[in-house]
């Protein structure tokens, strides 16, 4: 993917004026340097589409707003050599930590390792970087993906012909691809008729365009494992414009109040989804940072749980949105992971 210098240009100047107000007297009773406010954290994603990224963008500034943290919040384009140079905008901003949210790894492992050298602290969620000094959040996507694709098998036994969506390179993707190759190993009657996917924005209308050519190629395919939201709308689009969504069943990860409403959506074949609230992994990532310049030395590897969503679960608790998913599901509500004292937590 290409990169312009005026994109680059335009994204530094975003980057400088995105950082929220910190509490100027900094937190009563936190160590330093939270004690005196106005602590320069990076945000840089690689993603700037959909639903998950906005809400984890979202409880990350909440998360640093009540931290008195200056976060500076660099929005991801898909593109690996923009992505690189935020990183290398963050070095020079002289933040103390750096959050980055998904990329590709061998793109960034030598920037990260500046930003290692320059004692400046690096937490990755959903990318694995590859090194000991550099903190790892994660879904767990193990129980992510082994939790949906049970539903799936109990939903329709253990022989169905499947299709499957899938882009290698992507840390979460590739764990989740681990549990799919798994379930088909352990249940051979699961035949994977098509497989496609694609980052390329907007992803789910690029995602709808093959599914749909896959669709058409293999009408017996009668489930759909999409391990992104954004892959399963793009299918559930494609299912709809031919008229398959009936006997069709997508399985996806991730949840937002707009999946939620097309999951209610009547005759939808999207029928479930396990996922973790993107706002609390973005306010986790942001706790986890504030230990790390504090020197609380947070765990290396942090996973937080997923949990299950059926539409029928949706429907008996008459859920329209994240926040009542949240409040009704307490589980997908709150993680008890990177926490201190002095930490306000924020849900």
């Amino acid at each position: 993917m290409r990169t312009s210098f005026t994109l680059k240009s335009l994204a530094g100047i975003a980057a400088l004026v995105a950082g929220l107000s910190a509490h100027a007297e900094g937190l009563k009773g936190a160590p330093a340097p939270f004690d005196k406010g106005g602590v320069k954290v990076a945000l840089v994603g690689y993603i700037s589409g959909g639903d998950f990224f906005r809400a984890f963008d979202n409880g990350a500034q909440r998360q640093a707003s009540a931290l008195g943290i200056d976060l500076r919040v660099f929005p991801g384009k898909e593109d690996a050599a923009l992505q690189r140079d935020q990183i290398q905008q963050a070095i020079n901003l002289g933040v103390k930590a750096i959050i980055i949210n998904h990329g590709q790894p061998e793109a960034l492992k030598d920037v990260v390792q500046q930003a290692v050298d320059a004692g400046i602290k690096v937490i990755a969620f959903d990318v694995n970087l590859d090194n000991p000094k550099v903190t790892q959040i994660e879904q767990s996507d193990k129980d992510l993906a082994e939790a949906v694709l049970g539903q799936a098998l109990k939903d329709n036994g253990k022989a169905f012909k499947a299709g499957y969506v899938y882009v290698p390179g992507f840390a979460p993707l590739d764990r989740r691809d681990a549990v799919w190759s798994s379930v088909k190993k352990t249940n051979p009657g699961i035949v994977e008729k098509a497989r496609w996917g694609t980052v390329s924005a907007p992803v789910a209308t690029s995602v709808a365009a093959q599914a749909n050519a896959a669709l058409r190629a293999n009408p017996d395919i009668t489930v759909v494992f999409a391990p992104w939201d954004e892959f399963a709308r793009g299918t559930k689009l494609a299912a709809t414009d031919l008229g398959s969504g009936k006997k069709l069943k997508i399985y996806s990860a991730d949840v937002s109040t707009a999946d939620i409403a097309e999951i209610r959506e009547a005759g939808s074949p999207w029928v479930a989804t396990a996922a973790t609230n993107p706002s609390v992994v973005g306010a986790t990532s942001v706790r986890a940072a504030a230990l790390a310049v504090a020197g609380a030395n947070p765990p290396q590897h942090i996973a937080i749980k997923p949990v299950l969503i059926t539409r029928a679960e949706l429907d008996q608790y008459d859920i329209k949105t994240v926040d009542e998913l949240a409040s009704k599901l307490p589980a997908f509500g709150r993680s008890d992971a990177a926490l201190a004292a002095w930490i306000p937590a924020v849900h």
